[in-house]
């Protein structure tokens, strides 16, 4: 025996456990199934989830996404379907994300003012079909813009306000459409209060605003750009308006400013990487607080599961516990389908 073996069991150094710990033993209710359920914290239910259903145009077609295994882009009849199927599952809301015809982008995305565009057309078939369903539409001009921003570009700067005064028809006719809440993500200035005063001076007090109130210049949009048509055109990058994802005080900055301008419920986006914006924001302003498990995030997940190197399910359902523990009182996810079965 060595020097080592006989200090560790010489009576004068040994104390028990129970004297360790003054008899707290933290392991008595992680012991069965039953006490881990009894105590556990957070619980994720169908009710916090939100689908994301990406749309194109045509009948009765969808396409698979590559880089996203298990998502798909929809004709407007399809998504119909997939709004029934969400129905079913118990999922409270879907948003919406167009993949609009090239021939109909433009520098300022004035297609997006178009009351028959594919957003609005999808808004009304889907509230028609499946009228209990929440709709969630977003206002940003990447999907009907020819150099994939956010807003307008002029002279190589995204402008303003023209784009705030743009995007606020657009909310007026999406809420015409049927949405139930906007949820603008261009991170433009004061636009929160313009949708809000459009919207209120229209007859629509009753759609709520759902506001991307931090949205961060991320490397985790890839696939979704892909997914609406905009990965290929962008040109420059979005730095100017997103948040620098080094910041977190100007993200709270942000998100009081949307509140002070009238917003409801608060997004952070990316998710994952934005758990601690996510505590912070529920803590300083205690209103509905969402996350977006972007398209990054979800591609990742599927192609480790893919490979082999971890359990898809269990990262999948692990993820979406993250953000409840972080505070969000709801996801959007491309999981929101597979996770409800789940559930």
């Amino acid at each position: 025996m060595n020097k080592f073996s006989r200090t560790m069991n010489s009576p004068a150094t040994r104390r028990s456990v129970d004297e360790i710990t003054g008899s707290r033993r933290l392991r008595r209710t992680r012991k069965a199934d039953w006490s881990r359920r009894l105590v556990r914290e957070n619980h994720l239910t169908v009710d916090d989830l939100i689908w994301p259903l990406f749309l194109m145009e045509g009948e009765n077609r969808q396409e698979p996404l590559e880089a996203m295994p298990g998502v798909m882009r929809h004709t407007v009849d399809h998504a119909v379907r997939q709004a029934e199927r969400a129905a079913r599952l118990g999922i409270p809301a879907i948003a919406t994300f167009p993949n609009i015809d090239p021939a109909r982008r433009d520098e300022t995305g004035s297609h997006s003012l178009d009351p028959d565009n594919l957003i609005n057309r999808a808004t009304r078939a889907i509230k028609e079909a499946v009228p209990e369903i929440g709709i969630i539409t977003d206002v940003a001009l990447d999907p009907f813009t020819s150099h994939g921003h956010d807003g307008i570009l002029r002279d190589g700067e995204i402008v303003n306000d023209e784009t705030v005064a743009q995007i606020a028809v657009a909310a007026v006719g999406q809420a015409a459409a049927g949405a139930d809440i906007i949820a603008p993500s261009d991170m433009m200035d004061g636009r929160i209060g313009a949708i809000r005063d459009a919207l209120d001076q229209n007859g629509f007090q009753n759609v709520a605003i759902m506001s991307y109130a931090t949205k961060f210049a991320s490397a985790f949009y890839g696939p979704y750009r892909e997914a609406i048509g905009t990965g290929g055109l962008l040109k420059g990058d979005k730095k100017t308006y997103y948040i620098d994802p080094a910041n977190s005080d100007e993200a709270l900055r942000e998100a009081e400013q949307d509140l002070l301008e009238g917003a409801d419920m608060l997004i952070v986006k990316p998710g994952l990487p934005y758990l601690d914006i996510v505590h912070r924001l529920k803590d300083t302003f205690a209103v509905p607080t969402f996350a977006y498990q972007v398209s990054g995030e979800y591609a990742m997940i599927k192609a480790a599961a893919a490979n082999g190197w971890i359990d898809g399910e269990r990262a999948m359902v692990e993820s979406l516990l993250a953000f409840k523990r972080a505070g969000c009182d709801g996801i959007l996810t491309y999981f929101a389908p597979e996770m409800a079965e789940l559930l």
